[in-house]
């Protein structure tokens, strides 16, 4: 009999499923809901409309569980197999949190089948909406918590992290200061992540390492909560919060809702749920110092894997404990895919054309540079956008395309090298990953192989494989990470490996310092 194991995504605008056959060492469904077939929650691209603050990004939870009955509807008629599902693990988008209430525990333990997880559901919250990743009106309780940290290096050294507005504590922080009497009547805080584990397992689950990094509430280096950062952010927040654990949790089998109404096993196992990125580590295959991935997206995310935890002198990167044991790191730019958009645009391009730009110019661009900040950035910190140019002007279009993409590579490699380590192979994902031109200029600025990566649902990949080996060490059988996950994340690789050229590298060596100097006097 084949061992089916089961991975959830739950992202911003969707929540989509992966099951993987182990033996076979295969993919052998994919099915997604978007949250646009849902209506009735009003949502417009998976989160609520806040037009008196724009700043404030809020998602309802029963919006996802009830995406979670949806979907799950629709695997038993589409693949029909779920009775063979071992276990089931998740990735949700980090950093959301869900608060729950005094009926919370008696709701997840009397899930209604004949009525629905949504229904089931609705008295179990204390606060009907959640903040999601996007929200951004935190920057003042930021700004107290750092102080009562010490300073952001001293809360980066602590939890990982310098606070930011999309981070957990803020959040909760915020909560409590504008609604303190539906602070006062919570009883737990769920991560997204947990919260959906909690379904899935009928009581209130532990959140594991990697998602708790996320939080600016975890020790990154003891693995537990921080009791000062805790005691920082809101009364009474630590007997709140849930239990930590290792990604690699069982929790115990899944609710009997999901027998009943869904048709799995009564023997079928929840595992502890994690982050996206986590996640995405895993689905791509990054499990040894030395390989990261660039995903080219709307914001272009740089991850990298460290044995031994290292924080970013800086505050710019993020450090998360990662599903391996080890350490995971991340760095956000926020001027990704926005900024190749606007260049193309403002020069009458398509993307052809674009490439073409690129292939008429020399690595190194005749010295010519840019500092493409179309919109705020992340790293390094702008809080206003502005674009600088030296050696050429706005209409000299392969120029501009050039210095676009190789300013992007080039900080990449500027703002990863805290970590201590060059990259020795790089995954490339994402929309622009598909432009070979854009690869070959990442392979000459890092001087290193990229291997394109046609797969776009690494987190759910991520998540079955999660569950797969959480179900084998559960069983005391012995499982390597390598072994378990090189047939599926080999499956998402292309046979186009894009290699350096050793004299653009050469000229990208040289090209940095003078890239650093005008960053450094563009923003200092």
């Amino acid at each position: 009999m084949a061992r089916h194991f089961l991975g959830l995504d739950c992202s911003t605008q969707s929540l989509s499923a992966c099951i993987i056959d182990l033996d076979g060492g295969q993919v052998v469904h994919r099915d997604a809901v978007h949250y646009s077939s849902l209506p009735a929650y009003g949502t417009r691209n998976g989160v609520l409309p806040h037009d008196d603050d724009t700043r404030v990004v809020h998602a309802p939870p029963l919006l996802w569980v009830e995406a979670l009955d949806l979907l799950l509807d629709r695997l038993s008629h589409t693949w029909g197999d779920l009775f063979s599902i071992l276990a089931i693990s998740g990735s949700a988008q980090q950093h959301g949190s869900v608060y729950l209430g005094a009926a919370a525990k008696d709701a997840l333990r009397g899930l209604d089948a004949g009525s629905g997880l949504a229904s089931s559901l609705k008295a179990a919250l204390s606060r009907p909406t959640a903040p999601t990743w996007m929200d951004s009106s935190t920057t003042v309780q930021c700004a107290e918590l750092e102080r009562d940290m010490g300073g952001a290096l001293a809360m980066a050294q602590a939890t990982g992290s310098r606070a930011y507005e999309r981070f957990t504590a803020a959040q909760i922080r915020r909560f409590h200061q504008t609604d303190p009497e539906a602070y006062a009547q919570t009883l737990h805080v769920a991560l997204v992540s947990s919260f959906l584990a909690s379904v899935l397992s009928g009581e209130v689950a532990p959140l594991d390492h990697c998602d708790g990094s996320g939080t600016n509430l975890m020790d990154i280096g003891a693995r537990r909560w921080h009791a000062g950062a805790v005691s920082s952010t809101a009364p009474d927040l630590a007997r709140r919060l849930p239990e930590l654990a290792p990604p690699w949790t069982v929790i115990g089998p899944l609710a009997p809702y999901f027998e009943q109404r869904h048709g799995f096993n009564a023997g079928s196992q929840s595992v502890i749920w994690s982050g996206d990125n986590p996640c995405s580590v895993v689905g791509l295959g990054l499990l040894e110092p030395g390989a990261a991935a660039i995903s080219l997206g709307t914001s272009d995310t740089y991850f990298g894997i460290m044995k031994e935890c290292r924080v970013d002198p800086h505050g710019e990167g993020h450090v998360f404990a990662s599903p391996a044991g080890d350490y995971m790191t991340l760095i956000c730019f926020h001027n990704g895919s926005l900024a190749r958009e606007a260049i193309r645009d403002a020069h009458g391009l398509d993307w052809a054309g674009f490439s073409a730009a690129l292939r008429a110019t020399p690595p190194g661009n005749h010295g010519r540079l840019m500092l493409p900040y179309l919109v705020p950035e992340i790293v390094p910190r702008v809080p206003r956008p502005g674009v600088v140019r030296r050696g050429f002007d706005e209409h000299d279009r392969d120029a501009s395309c050039r210095a676009l993409v190789e300013a992007q590579m080039m900080s990449m490699r500027l703002h990863s090298h805290w970590m201590g380590a060059r990259p020795h192979r790089i995954i490339a994902t994402g929309g622009a990953s598909r432009n070979l031109d854009i690869l070959q200029i990442m392979a000459d600025v890092h001087g290193c192989p990229v291997h394109q990566h046609k797969s776009q649902d690494s987190a759910a990949l991520g998540a079955a494989l999660r569950a797969a080996h959480a179900h084998l060490l559960h069983r005391g059988e012995a499982v390597s990470w390598a072994q378990l996950t090189s047939p599926f994340t080999n499956q998402g690789a292309t046979d186009r490996e894009v290699r350096p050229d050793p004299m653009a590298e050469k000229t990208y060596d040289e090209l940095l310092p003078q890239y650093a100097e005008l960053e450094k006097a563009a923003t200092h």
